[in-house]
């Protein structure tokens, strides 16, 4: 391995960090000014009716999820969707779904009866009255960004278990 590859991967995993932090103060910064829609039909009827409010969507597997045919189907539905309206979009892989659940202070179990919560499509809102004025959306907008400037139209973070 040269300096060049070691110096870059590091950038590289530091530049991963800042960005999941900045995904965690944004969804942070949405739930409190109630600009989150949880859950992929949800997300779905939302995009359907207003896609100019949706500013980013997330994309959450775990590892139980990566077999999931159904999911999968539904993600690249909704990432052409995303795609076809120029809405950014991140993928989280490997997540734990609590540890999204904790960023997002939500119990996990909330859902329906004993339907545990949907966590797998996170969609960031901001109203045009009344836009989001948050650093970290900034910041993850650029990212992603970069990453289609580099052909990765879906860029892959991991949240850090904490």
């Amino acid at each position: 391995m040269t300096l060049e590859e070691v110096v870059g991967s590091n950038s590289t995993e530091k530049r991963m960090e800042t960005v999941t932090q900045a995904l965690e103060e944004l969804l942070v910064a949405a739930r409190q000014k109630d600009g989150l829609t949880l859950g992929v039909y949800e997300s779905a009827k939302l995009m359907n009716v207003d896609p100019d409010s949706v500013v980013l969507c997330v994309l959450a597997t775990d590892e139980e999820d990566e077999d999931d045919i159904a999911l999968q189907i539904h993600f690249t539905l909704l990432q052409a969707f995303c795609c076809d309206n120029d809405i950014n979009i991140l993928r989280a892989e490997s997540v734990r779904m609590t540890r999204l659940a904790r960023v997002l202070e939500q119990d996990a179990e909330e859902g329906n009866g004993n339907e545990p919560r949907d966590l797998h499509c996170i969609l960031v809102t901001s109203p045009p009255a009344q836009p989001l004025q948050c650093p970290a959306l900034e910041n993850i907008g650029s990212f992603c960004e970069e990453s289609r400037c580099r052909n990765t139209w879906v860029p892959c973070l991991a949240l850090q278990d904490r």
